[in-house]
């Protein structure tokens, strides 16, 4: 048997050579199954056009598919909210159903619903492919809405995608310094030019996907077809993607792809009735975790839905792509809780859900096949070989893995070690481990380490302090200890990235606090699901760290840093020394507390060095400990080329080789 391309890459792969083959003809079949071999996954995946409300030179056609359903009834303000006959829908087979309405019988805005009746009962559902759900600002129920303004006009065409994501991690209605829901357009005026600003080329926007708890952060979606009505029209989040182009920023949609809620009324759980429509049946469709419904995706009606659903985003909003939200649960009938991944045979044993990892598959051909630019991005933690690896050499076809190991270290290291025991080369080697045949995107911290329960880095290391010791006129150890470290280790885990870097927003300049969406045990506050920008002037220290962030990302951008290899390592335990080169610039960290090395040796390339960038300069809040305009040489040395340099404690710089 011919050895999958994997196996060439990892050796270790060698006795699942067969799994990984069978594993790809899975997703061959599967293909076939919606292509009949006849046309591409794009020209098939258009659930979308077919199902839910649309309009027809006739006047409306609204279609749904539930097969256990025995009568479905349109209901709305077109029928006073009553169960009328008229509205009866007629079954197509194949559990498909569906209602024609003369062009006078509904309107731009109204709402509407459906009345779902199957053998044991009847209640009330949202159309599965609602593309517009409103809440009622005082019953706080969700109807679906009539959704037929003008047609929105694209100004501007998706940027050339970038070499390197430098992403934006955002979060559209916390966005505002109010305690309010912000909206896509104050997002689009105040927070986009501030993201074009730092230097960020990617806009990950979270929470889009319609959900009915605002505090699930997004995360439990109920009407997969619907950008949430919460903080505008669909008009408004277009041009709010439209602007992101014209700045030059790509766009990507953070997709719920991997369970739903399980609300019945605004969701699909139970939705004809049946449990298993979409979902799992019984427990396995039940998420111990998350309380939420499991999807099977060895269901054709699944994988239509769900294939549909990328390419409506794609191209009703001109998305960029995604990074899919919890792959790991996926692809685990365990879904990842409570399991260590120790072994290989891990990735091939009973657990493995390998209809999800076809469904996956299928999802990145159907991107690449829509935009052969787009970015696909997997959260996904086990480790799962190929998950980033192109499809038609046997992977599963994401773009980026999220090196999501990085940001626990991070917190681990901060919580459980004090400083003065960070190892140089345990750092190095938890910043670079990665699969070999994978590009991956790094970050020091999300939303993750930000939600209520944890903390972000800067207030694990500041704490209490950020409160008293924030202004600029004040002095405190323990707040020049946070500050300097802070910059640290955003240095050093972008510096070290081998794909692409993220940040959550406000985490660039240390927002302090946590976040916390309203919910009745803080009183329905939005007090803490906001970001409070004020914070960045000269006044406080919170400029210092946003400036050092612009500075960084413009540095690294101007040199192509994260294509360039890593050489030139130096790891000293003792010392607490880190350097290494990445084409032309040479970062060196120093994360001792107390020691400051006046003349230190460095193995470099041979050449004259000009500093770039330090930490521990005045304008990012440091002490001046280095003259920034003294030049540097390399000596030869015992058949090395050194550099001789002075690295004050807890500082970082960057020198450039001429």
């Amino acid at each position: 048997m011919k050895n999958c391309p994997l196996v060439e890459i990892d050796p270790w792969l060698k006795p699942y050579n067969a799994q990984l083959t069978k594993r790809a003809q899975r997703a061959v079949l599967r293909t076939l199954e919606f292509t009949d071999g006849k046309t591409t996954l794009a020209d098939c995946c258009n659930n979308h056009l077919y199902y839910g409300l649309h309009k027809s030179e006739n006047g409306w056609v609204f279609r749904e598919k539930a097969p256990n359903a025995v009568a479905i009834y349109l209901m709305g303000d077109f029928s006073y909210w009553q169960v009328n006959p008229r509205y009866a829908l007629t079954p197509l087979g194949g559990g498909d159903w569906e209602i024609r309405l003369p062009d006078s019988f509904l309107k731009h805005g109204m709402c509407y619903k459906l009345w779902m009746v199957w053998q044991s009962g009847a209640d009330e559902r949202l159309p599965a492919y609602a593309t517009r759900v409103v809440q009622d600002a005082d019953s706080k129920i969700f109807t679906a809405q009539v959704w037929q303004p003008e047609p929105y006009c694209w100004q501007h065409k998706a940027p050339q995608r970038p070499e390197h994501p430098l992403i934006y991690e955002a979060h559209v209605g916390m966005s505002s310094a109010e305690e309010k829901i912000s909206t896509y357009d104050e997002f689009r005026t105040d927070i986009l030019p501030k993201i074009k600003a730092l230097g960020y080329n990617t806009l990950q926007l979270m929470a889009i996907q319609e959900h009915p708890y605002y505090g699930s952060f997004g995360y439990q979606v109920a009407n997969f077809f619907a950008p949430s009505s919460r903080f505008g029209t669909p008009e408004a989040l277009k041009a709010l993607i439209d602007a992101a182009h014209c700045t030059g920023i790509y766009v990507i949609l953070d997709i719920v792809h991997s369970h739903s809620v399980l609300n019945e009324k605004e969701g699909l759980s139970r939705f004809d009735g049946s449990d298993s429509l979409y979902f799992h049946s019984g427990k396995r469709g039940l998420h111990p975790a998350w309380n939420t419904r499991c999807f099977d995706y060895g269901k054709s009606e699944t994988v239509a839905l769900l294939l549909s659903n990328i390419k409506y985003w794609m191209e009703e909003f001109h998305f960029d792509g995604f990074r899919f939200d919890g792959v790991t649960s996926m692809c685990y009938r365990h879904h990842g809780l409570g399991v260590d991944f120790v072994s290989y045979a891990q990735y091939f044993d009973e657990q493995v859900d390998e209809d999800a990892l076809a469904y996956l598959v299928l999802a990145n051909n159907l991107i690449k096949e829509l935009n052969p630019h787009a970015l696909a991005i997997a959260e996904e933690v086990s480790g799962m070989p190929g998950m980033a690896f192109p499809t038609a050499q046997g992977g599963i076809g994401f773009d980026y893995r999220m090196s999501m190991g990085i940001a626990d270290f991070w917190t681990k290291t901060i919580k459980e070690c004090p400083d003065e025991q960070w190892r140089p080369d345990e750092i190095l080697y938890r910043l670079t481990d990665k699969r070999r045949e994978e590009q991956t995107i790094s970050y020091a911290e999300s939303h993750d380490q930000a939600i209520v329960g944890d903390k972000t880095i800067i207030f694990q290391l500041i704490d209490r302090e950020m409160y008293s010791g924030m202004s600029a006129e004040s002095s405190s150890i323990i707040v020049d200890r946070g500050i300097a470290l802070h910059k640290m280790i955003r240095l050093a885990t972008l510096s070290l990235a081998q794909g692409g870097y993220l940040n959550f927003m406000g985490n660039e300049f240390g927002h302090p606090e946590w976040i916390d969406f309203p919910r009745e045990g803080n009183d329905w506050s939005y007090r803490y699901a906001r970001r409070n920008w004020a914070l960045v002037n000269p006044s406080l220290k919170y400029w210092h760290l946003n400036l050092f962030d612009r500075e960084m990302l413009k540095l690294l951008t101007q040199h192509s840093t994260l294509s360039e290899p890593i050489s030139h390592i130096t790891t000293h335990n003792r010392d607490q020394i880190l350097a290494f080169m990445r084409g032309r610039l040479l970062f060196a960290f120093n994360f001792s507390p107390a020691s400051s090395y006046p003349n230190y040796a460095l193995q470099a390339a041979a050449g004259k060095y000009c500093l770039r960038l330090s930490s521990d300069s005045g304008i990012f809040g440091g002490f001046n400990r280095i003259d920034e305009a003294l030049p540097h040489f390399t000596l030869p040395q015992t058949g090395k080329d050194l550099l001789w340099l002075y690295l004050p404690a807890r500082s970082a710089i960057v020198l450039e080789r001429l």
